[in-house]
C-alpha cells in the first residue's frame, strides 16, 4: 500500500461499537481508581503511615518508573497473547494490588503495593493496552475507535476526583481502595474477558485474517530517528502533564482557592471530552502529527497561564480547561500517531516501548514537582514544566514537517 492510500483505510467507519463502549467504562474505572484518586488520598496515606506527603509522592514516582520499565515486556505480550487477554489478567492484578495496598501495615509493604499497582495499570490503561485492543479488533477503523474511546474515558477525572473527595468523608483511604478493588474485579475484568472471547470467536471464523493492515507514513530507513523523536516528545509532555495531574487539586488549594480547587480541577475532565469531541467532528483533516503539536501547545499554554495568573480565579479556570484540552488530544495522539507513522504491524510492542520512555521520564514528575514547590515555590515549578513541554512541542513539529515532506515526495497510487 502506498502512503497516499492510507487515508481510506484509516477512516473506515465500521467502528466496533460494543468493544469501544466496554473499554470506555473500564478506562474510566481504571484511571479513576489507579491514578486520578491518588493525589486526593495521598495526605491520608502520609498521616496514616507516618511519612510526609512528599515521601508518598516519591514512592508514587518510583512506581511509575518501574511501571515504565515493565512496559516493553507488556507491549510484547499485547502482540503475542492478545491485548484483551493482557487486560483481563491486568484487571485481576489491579484488584489484588489495591487490596494489598489497603492492607499494608508498613511503608515497605505500601511501597511494594504501589509499585505492583503501577505495573498492573500498564496492563489495563489505554496508552498501550486498550489502544492495542482496538488495533487488534480492526486496524483500519482504529483511529476512529481511539478517538471514541478517549472521548468516553475523558470523564475519569471528573467522576473520580469528586468521588474520592466525597468518600473521604465516610471512609478511610484503605477502605476506599477496597471499594476500588471491587470495581476492578466485578466490572472491568468481566468486560475484558468478554472482549477476549469475542476476539477469539472472530479469529476462529477467519475474520481476523481478512483485516487489512495499516502501512506507516515513515519509510523504514527513517523509522529509528522518528521513533526516538516521538518517544522523547511524549516523555517530555508526560512529565508536564504528570506533574500537573498529580498536584492539581492540592496546588490550587495552596494558591488560595480552598474547597473550590476540586471544582476548578473537575473542569479538566469536561475539557478533555470537549477537545476529543471537537476532534471527532472536525478533526478529520488534521493528521496525527499536527494533532500532537496542537495538544502539546495547549498543555504548555495552560502551565504558562497558571504561572502568570497565580491566585486569580479566571486564570485557574483557564489553566484547568487548557490542560484538559491538551491532555484530551494528547491521549488520542498517543494511540494514533504511532499507528499513522509506523503502521499496525508490531503496534503493541512499539507503543509499549514508547510508554516505557514516557513513563520513565515522567516518573519523576510528582516527586520533582513536589520537591521543587517546597524549595522554590509553585511559580518556579511551573516555569520548569513549561520549559520541558516547549521542547516537546519542537520535537512534534519536527516530526510533522518530516512527515509532510515524505508524503509529498511519495508517488501516488496511480503511478
Amino acid at each position: 500500500m502506498q502512503p497516499g492510500a492510507r487515508a481510506t483505510s484509516l477512516r473506515n467507519p465500521n467502528v466496533p461499537v460494543g468493544i469501544v463502549a466496554a473499554l470506555g467504562l473500564t478506562q474510566i474505572i481504571g484511571y479513576g481508581t489507579l491514578y486520578y484518586s491518588f493525589s486526593i488520598l495521598a495526605p491520608g496515606m502520609a498521616a496514616d503511615l507516618g511519612i510526609t506527603v512528599t515521601q508518598v509522592f516519591a514512592i508514587f514516582s518510583a512506581s511509575l518508573f518501574v511501571g515504565g520499565l515493565s512496559a516493553p515486556y507488556i507491549g510484547r505480550q499485547l502482540d503475542g497473547i492478545g491485548a484483551s487477554t493482557v487486560m483481563a489478567v491486568g484487571s485481576a492484578l489491579s484488584a489484588l494490588t489495591l487490596i494489598l495496598c489497603a492492607w499494608s501495615p508498613s511503608v515497605v509493604i505500601f511501597a511494594l503495593a504501589i509499585v505492583l499497582m503501577e505495573i498492573s495499570s500498564g496492563m489495563v490503561q489505554y496508552q498501550a493496552a486498550a489502544f492495542a485492543a482496538l488495533v487488534e479488533a480492526d486496524p483500519r477503523s482504529a483511529l476512529r475507535s481511539i478517538t471514541y474511546l478517549t472521548l468516553i474515558a475523558g470523564f475519569a477525572s471528573t467522576i473520580f476526583w469528586p468521588i474520592a473527595t466525597a468518600l473521604l468523608g465516610y471512609l478511610s483511604w484503605r477502605e476506599i481502595y477496597l471499594v476500588y478493588a471491587g470495581l476492578n474485579l466485578a466490572i472491568c475484568m468481566p468486560f475484558h474477558v468478554w472482549i477476549m472471547r469475542k476476539g477469539k470467536k472472530g479469529a476462529t471464523s477467519g475474520k481476523r485474517l481478512m483485516r487489512e493492515p495499516v502501512v506507516g507514513a515513515i519509510p523504514h530507513e527513517r523509522r529509528r530517528g522518528a521513533v526516538v523523536a516521538v518517544s522523547a516528545a511524549f516523555a517530555l509532555l508526560g512529565f508536564t502533564l504528570g506533574a500537573m495531574l498529580a498536584h492539581m487539586v492540592p496546588m490550587l488549594g495552596t494558591l488560595g482557592f480552598g474547597s473550590a480547587a476540586v471544582v476548578i480541577g473537575s473542569l479538566f475532565g469536561p475539557a478533555q471530552v470537549l477537545s476529543r469531541l471537537i476532534n471527532m467532528i472536525f478533526g478529520a483533516r488534521l493528521a496525527p502529527p499536527g494533532l500532537a503539536v496542537v495538544s502539546a501547545t495547549f498543555m504548555v499554554l495552560s502551565v504558562v497561564i497558571l504561572a502568570l495568573s497565580g491566585n486569580w480565579l479566571p486564570g485557574a479556570v483557564a489553566f484547568s480547561i487548557c490542560l484538559g484540552l491538551g491532555s484530551g488530544i494528547n491521549s488520542i495522539a498517543q494511540g494514533s500517531l504511532p499507528l499513522y507513522l509506523f503502521g499496525s504491524d508490531g503496534y503493541g510492542a512499539l507503543t509499549g516501548k514508547m510508554a516505557a520512555a514516557r513513563l520513565a521520564a515522567g516518573a519523576a514528575a510528582p516527586f520533582v514537582f513536589a520537591a521543587t514547590m517546597e524549595q522554590f515555590g509553585i511559580g518556579a515549578s511551573l516555569v520548569l514544566s513549561a520549559a520541558l513541554g516547549s521542547i516537546g512541542i519542537a520535537a512534534f513539529a519536527a516530526v510533522a514537517m518530516a512527515t509532510k515532506r515524505t508524503l509529498v515526495a511519495a508517488p501516488s497510487p496511480s503511478n
